[in-house]
């Protein structure tokens, strides 16, 4: 994981998807210090999914800190209001089948697990994921 994190988050890589229009980033602050970030991308198809107008979450990230004050739930509500605004049907994403407090989240706010991928890490190692779906 550490090798993937050192080639894959670089601040030139980061800006370079910062530089990419169909990224959307938004940015959460609680108490003057940002807490978490998501990332969106509209209109972008899923393998499991056959409806259209739909929106893939990339990324929604809370830090550890500011767990346990609802801030996660605000900020998801927000990109699916972002989405409704856009016209979109619903939203996806892939989790870490490991990653049980994140699914425990999307399961209460409405995703349904739709189907598997695997995550590259490294030349020789993936991880499972689920995708999963919220139809709106």
């Amino acid at each position: 994981m550490d090798a993937y994190v050192a080639n894959n988050f670089k601040e030139s890589d980061f800006i370079k998807e910062l530089e990419t229009a169909e990224n959307e980033y938004y940015l959460l602050e609680y108490e003057n210090k940002t807490a978490g970030y998501s990332k969106i991308i509209f209109n972008k198809t899923c393998k499991d999914v056959v409806a259209k107008n739909i929106t893939y979450m990339s990324r929604l990230y809370l830090l550890e800190e500011f767990y346990g004050l609802g801030l996660g739930k605000k900020l998801f509500d927000f990109n699916v209001a972002l989405c409704k605004e856009n016209n979109q049907t619903g939203i996806w994403l892939n989790v870490w089948v490991e990653n049980k407090k994140a699914i425990q989240f999307y399961e209460k706010v409405g995703f349904k697990i739709i189907g598997k991928t695997n995550f590259q890490i490294s030349a020789t190692h993936s991880n499972p994921n689920h995708i999963m779906y919220l139809q709106f």
